[in-house]
């Protein structure tokens, strides 16, 4: 069986790809701005509950929220 790892945040290219400021999606998703600014930066990983919070609001699957790599 294959694991994968959490690669680069995809949020920021896809909030752009999608037209949502930070601060809107702080707003829709009740996470503060600080936190989504650390996410888009990838300064610090999203928890399980944040990416399904975000990846409701932004209409997407969690899995898009970053890149995933393959481990050995």
């Amino acid at each position: 069986m294959a694991l994968f790892t959490r690669g680069k945040c995809l949020l920021k290219p896809l909030l752009d790809r999608i037209g949502i400021s930070q601060a809107e999606l702080a707003r829709r998703t009740g996470i503060s701005e600080r936190m989504i600014s650390y996410y888009v930066k990838d300064q610090k990983p999203m928890s399980a509950d944040a990416m399904y919070t975000i990846s409701r609001v932004l209409n997407c699957r969690m899995e898009d929220l970053y890149q995933w790599v393959k481990s050995r």
